[in-house]
């Protein structure tokens, strides 16, 4: 049965036109980084380039939107970036975008190529649906800091995914978890890309069916629909 994702009333209000698509993944194959995933990521940065045409990230309109997004329950966008934006600026630099994992590489190259926010998850780890929404502040976010791992807890009024036992992802799609992130032995995938105006419906499902390419490319076999949150 799908893992069910909604986004509440809360966050519809607060912004309106978010528009997400779940990549659905099953009888995936992950491992450490290759040559074909690296091909992706360098790609990546070579599109981003060139759409960005020597503007900054934060320039793009999309890139923009999110700022306005983040500003809207209290995250300083300057200080505090959405994933797409906190990648395109490392892509820029000579460091380079990091390699991680074959299903990691190849989300992240999306991202990057599209400027788009894209986060995976380990549904098998997910506990019940995940849910966007305002954060109360009490709910747990499991991460690792100074190598180890500890617990933090949101904002109060903080926009975060969470599942049935805390927080997946702090500050919409800002820092992912270590509870339900992706790992090398992960065999199936749930990959959440979000978009604002002024990204359409058609743009959106193009970058959902060109990582859905890369993924049949990395794990030949594997099943894998599009669909929106419930």
């Amino acid at each position: 049965m799908p893992l069910t994702l909604t986004v509440s009333d809360e966050v519809d209000a607060l912004v309106p036109g978010f528009t997400p698509l779940v990549v659905e993944a099953r009888g995936l194959v992950n491992g450490p980084s290759n040559e074909a995933s690296s091909a992706l990521l360098e790609e990546a940065s070579r599109r981003l380039a060139e759409r960005l045409g020597g503007r900054a990230p934060h320039e793009d309109p999309h890139m923009a939107a999110w700022r306005a997004a983040y500003t809207a329950f209290g995250a300083k966008p300057s200080r505090t970036r959405n994933s797409a934006e906190a990648l395109a600026r490392r892509a820029l630099t000579g460091a380079g975008l990091p390699r991680i994992s074959l299903l990691v590489d190849a989300y992240n190259a999306l991202s990057v190529a599209r400027l788009i926010p894209v986060g995976g998850e380990d549904p098998d780890r997910v506990q019940g649906g995940m849910r966007l929404v305002r954060a109360t502040g009490r709910e747990p976010f499991v991460t690792v800091a100074g190598g180890e791992e500890s617990v933090e807890f949101p904002d109060p009024g903080e926009v975060v995914w969470c599942d049935g036992e805390g927080v997946t992802c702090r500050r919409w799609n800002w820092r992912q978890g270590t509870r339900t992130r992706l790992t090398e032995r992960s065999v199936n995938g749930l990959f959440l890309l979000e978009s604002l105006a002024p990204m359409d419906s058609a743009e959106l499902r193009a970058a959902g069916a060109e990582l859905a390419e890369s993924l049949e490319k990395l794990s030949p076999g594997a099943r894998i629909t599009l669909r929106a949150p419930d």
